[in-house]
């Protein structure tokens, strides 16, 4: 038809402009992704269609050159991958749990959990974790409305009961431990491959290996295939971080602008941690296990849509050469930065693997307890984030995390003077708070590191940022699962408290770091003293009197 025809331009290239020449350094599918928008558009028939064809373009565009909606894609990116990072948190040690007690799957529910009921006070053995005196009897298996029964628990039953939850501490933190360690090995591939290709392409994959990650933990009925879902979680997880803290660094290069971005990114990082744990022990109890994953998947999809969009995937050949990993990895002060973020990141990550186990040994916490424990420190982590972003570029970013370790080393001691989920509000949103600040403080000051000491090229450094939060949550359940086997929950809580307190002096070093023409400066002095150069530099300004001078 004639408004058919009128309506086939030729390839369209990614700054708007027509080309004869469609996909230029584009992905296939994204670079062709306005002819066949247009074209659809023209398939409904009439001018009019065309007009709102050209419209519609005209907005997608705009949208291309709008850093906020990039800053959205990052955010709702970071959002899902910390859902399904913290959804598990509840459902897996209860899920392994029931795997290892096949004689009990007769009581279970219809759900296939165990519908546990505290008793009235009873003697018990004494071990590590404290076990008050009461146990858990089964529900009556007729009543509609389960109430306590006659069967109980034995001594020797509830101290089975309680060496089993400990030895499935190994389990689950190997498990835990599975996503970050292989997102720690992926990071140094990522974060050079950015420099190469840019940070479209990289994100984009992040989504897709995400998304088949989610559909395995749905279909997911015994430990392989949750590990192995974890693991693919991993690899999409260091593609999205690395390419979305890059990319904000380089939308926003002002300090404070690229503070208040990164904030707002990891509040949806925040949110994602907040919003998992509940969501996942809600979604086990009263629908399934598969439900929140394919809630999560759903929402996946949206989030690629929006990828292609607005990000058109695509290979950059016009970058920066930045410096090399391990130029990198050898400033002391990008290290000193790095080892904030493991250290206060390592305060939460002994506490997913243990706390439920915990809980339910010594307080016999139902499921949605459990993940619903965890949720004052998701609120204040996002709080803090938000708060610290914009106020440590004023307080000072180095204040602010020094001030974070401490304040996570107390909460860690108040823990385990808990006796009832309630006790726990204080010192777990004091944890969440302080990594809040923490994060969003040492993440901006990578960027600033990097800017002021090597190259404005930020995948390596986001990379080595990444990978020490990582680092963290790799230590976090290895350190848990062993030390709460041979010296208990509270000493593994004292431990993780100490080496806060301990490295929280460190970010003195972080107070006035010397940029690279001040190492020049330094260097440029010869032996000599008769023949001694010094050089003065300004960032941005060259002002007349910044001049060299013998």
């Amino acid at each position: 038809t004639p408004h058919f025809v009128k309506c086939s331009p030729p390839a369209i290239h990614a700054s708007g402009r027509l080309h004869h020449r469609a996909g230029t350094n584009v992905c296939a599918f994204s670079a062709n992704f306005d002819i066949v928008l247009l074209r659809t558009c023209c398939e409904l028939g009439g001018p009019a269609a065309d007009r709102s064809a050209m419209h519609l373009l005209d907005v997608v565009r705009s949208w291309r050159d709008s850093r906020r909606l990039v800053l959205l894609i990052v955010a709702v990116a970071l959002l899902l991958d910390n859902m399904l990072l913290t959804t598990v948190v509840p459902i897996i040690p209860n899920f392994l749990y029931e795997l290892h007690r096949p004689a009990d799957k007769n009581d279970s529910g219809a759900d296939g959990g165990p519908a546990l009921l505290l008793s009235p006070p009873q003697a018990t053995d004494s071990s590590d974790w404290e076990v008050p005196g009461r146990t858990l009897v089964p529900p009556a298996p007729t009543e509609p409305e389960p109430g306590p029964t006659s069967s109980t628990l034995s001594p020797q039953e509830m101290k089975t009961r309680h060496d089993l939850l400990n030895n499935e501490n190994v389990e689950v933190g190997i498990m835990f431990a599975s996503k970050p360690v292989v997102q720690a090995l992926v990071n140094p591939v990522v974060g050079p491959l950015t420099n190469r290709v840019g940070y479209s392409l990289p994100m984009f994959a992040g989504f897709l290996i995400m998304f088949v990650s989610t559909l395995v933990f749905a279909a997911g009925t015994n430990y392989a295939t949750l590990f192995l879902a974890r693991t693919l979680q991993g690899v999409g997880s260091a593609c999205t971080s690395v390419a979305g803290m890059g990319m904000l660094a380089e939308k926003y290069p002002d300090d404070r602008e690229r503070g208040n971005a990164m904030a707002i990114a990891m509040g949806g990082l925040a949110l994602g941690v907040m919003i998992g744990p509940p969501f996942g022990g809600v979604m086990y109890e009263f629908v399934s296990k598969s439900a929140p994953f394919l809630v999560l998947a759903a929402i996946a999809l949206l989030d690629g849509l929006l990828q292609l969009v607005v990000l058109r995937p695509r290979m950059r050949r016009d970058i920066e050469q930045g410096a090399s990993l391990k130029a990198l990895a050898q400033d002391p002060y990008i290290l000193a930065a790095a080892g904030a973020i493991t250290f206060a990141n390592l305060g939460i990550a002994v506490l997913e693997p243990s706390l439920p186990l915990w809980l339910m040994d010594t307080m016999q916490a139902p499921r949605w307890q459990q993940g619903a424990v965890f949720l004052p420190a998701s609120i204040s982590y996002l709080i803090g984030t938000n708060l610290f972003g914009p106020m440590g570029h004023k307080l000072g970013r180095w204040l602010s995390s020094m001030m974070g370790l401490f304040i996570i080393g107390i909460c860690l001691v108040c823990i385990p003077m808990a006796k009832n989920v309630n006790h726990l509000i204080v010192p777990n949103a004091g944890i969440g708070f302080a990594i809040g600040m923490v994060d969003s403080s040492m993440m901006p000051m990578l960027g600033y590191l990097v800017d002021i000491r090597h190259s404005s090229v930020y995948g390596s450094v986001y990379a080595i940022g990444d990978t020490a939060f990582c680092v963290g949550f790799v230590l976090g359940p290895i350190i848990s699962s062993s030390i709460v086997k041979t010296l208990g929950f509270q000493a593994l809580l004292y431990l993780t408290a100490t080496v806060c307190f301990v490295y929280s002096p460190v970010m003195f070093m972080l107070k006035n770091p010397p940029g690279r023409q001040e190492n020049q400066s330094l260097l440029l002095r010869s032996g000599s003293s008769s023949d001694v150069r010094y050089m003065s530099y300004a960032n941005e300004d060259d002002s007349p009197e910044h001049k060299e001078q013998r």
